[in-house]
């Protein structure tokens, strides 16, 4: 085996191109109630969306749990509306929310009677700002265009968008039957997978022709076509922005708990998103036990800005540790840093605003502690194992001073706050 030759560079050749997610191609909608808007789709950005688990009917435990959802990020919430208790509770959810001053949009998410509840409860289809319509259970048969029509209906009579949302799990099951005849008279049959596509598929671009045969704009409708496996997702989400150019919401439905559900979301939404499909984006985390509600917005917001397409909140850098990081100093102050980050940002977005673009460097040895200090805004490099008791603090590239001692923490918080209020608060 021969070694390989140092690469030259030509004169006249040009650099590997840095790669950027593709720009989005489809048409914006609007989510209006009250003075608020939220807008979807276009060159807008990537929405993040979360949904309660809380009983609908339970004014106050939702509007709680809607409320920490906002608060974590979550520009649009979703919440179960599947009762008539549940229906009549959500225009005093709305009015606690208001109290309480959380301008986030509430979506219904409606299965099976959702026709009846928004027909029958004004106060509830008004309060929304937002339908969910699942068009594999809205009715079978004759039933099925009749109240699918009704929900259509209630979202013209209040100005409301609908988002079609198709599930494998509930597919319109005459739909799939009518696709399987047709498979079945071609001369060289699809797979079952591919089947299964092309009905989700079908099943979200009937629906929405449907509903602008109705007279709905077509701006004020968004599909999604959500699988749990993340091959299966990929494929169902280019081939369904290929045929159409609604809005896309993306979420890997059933992902999971923990690391399995976090990997296996990010995996699937990362691709789509670098291709420039989706418009929003649900995290379907399973919580664990004790765990809150908002950890799927953490994991929204994270993959937003790991590929660049939002700032949420300040970047932590911080070295993973090895043999020459025995002691544990690093971990702590890299944690105590991002917690001290995260508690400080709903102060500082409306107080410095660009806050969430800083950049922060916490690294645990000389190795490479000088150099990512250097390429963040602000940052640490604390000494390792059997190196000297200092730790430079780099500020724009440059070394600014050294700390010492036991106040290193309390020291560097101190000196990303002063550098917070100088470098943004001259922005205002």
């Amino acid at each position: 085996m021969t070694a390989c030759a140092p690469a030259a560079a030509r004169d006249d050749q040009q650099p590997a191109a840095l790669t950027q997610p593709a720009p989005r191609r489809t048409r914006q909608a609007r989510i209006v109630w009250g003075d608020q808007v939220v807008t979807l789709g276009g060159d807008a950005p990537v929405r993040v969306q979360a949904m309660t688990n809380t009983g609908t009917a339970d004014v106050m435990g939702t509007a709680m749990q809607v409320k920490e959802l906002a608060q974590a990020s979550s520009e649009l919430v979703r919440i179960t509306v599947d009762t008539p208790e549940a229906a009549a509770a959500v225009p005093a959810i709305r009015e606690q929310l208001d109290r309480m001053g959380i301008a986030v949009p509430l979506i219904g998410d409606f299965h099976y009677n959702g026709h009846r509840l928004l027909t029958e409860f004004p106060g509830c289809a008004q309060a929304l700002s937002k339908y969910r319509i699942n068009p594999g259970n809205v009715g079978k048969g004759d039933k099925r265009d009749t109240q699918f029509a009704q929900m259509i209906e209630a979202a013209l009579k209040w100005d409301k968008p609908v988002r079609i949302g198709v599930n494998w799990g509930s597919l319109d099951q005459e739909l799939l039957a009518r696709l399987m005849d047709e498979n079945n008279r071609r001369a060289s049959p699809w797979d079952a997978r591919q089947v299964m596509i092309e009905a989700l598929i079908a099943s979200a671009i009937e629906s929405a022709q449907q509903a602008v045969q109705m007279g709905m704009a077509r701006e004020q409708i968004i599909l999604s076509c959500k699988v749990s496996g993340v091959q299966d997702l990929i494929a169902v989400y280019r081939e369904l922005a290929r045929r159409c150019d609604y809005p896309l919401h993306l979420g890997l439905t059933e992902a999971g708990m923990g690391v399995k559900g976090t990997v296996a979301s990010s995996a699937a939404l990362a691709i789509l998103l670098q291709e420039g499909i989706g418009d929003t984006i649900r995290v379907s985390l399973t919580p664990l036990p004790g765990e809150a509600r908002t950890q799927e917005v953490a994991v929204a917001l994270e993959l937003l800005q790991a590929l660049g397409l939002r700032a949420f909140a300040p970047s932590v850098t911080a070295c993973p540790g090895c043999g020459r990081t025995t002691s544990s100093t690093f971990q702590e102050l890299a944690q105590r840093i991002d917690v001290f980050l995260r508690a400080q940002m709903p102060v500082w977005r409306e107080k410095y605003p660009g806050v969430e673009q800083i950049k922060v460097a916490v690294m645990g040895c000389i190795v490479n502690g000088p150099g990512e200090s250097r390429h963040a805004d602000i940052g640490i490099s604390l000494p390792g194992t059997g190196e000297a008791p200092a730790a430079p603090v780099f500020i724009d590239g440059q070394k600014a001073m050294t700390l010492r001692g036991a106040r290193i923490a309390e020291e560097f918080q101190a000196i990303v706050e002063n550098y917070v209020a100088r470098r943004f608060g001259a922005q205002r």
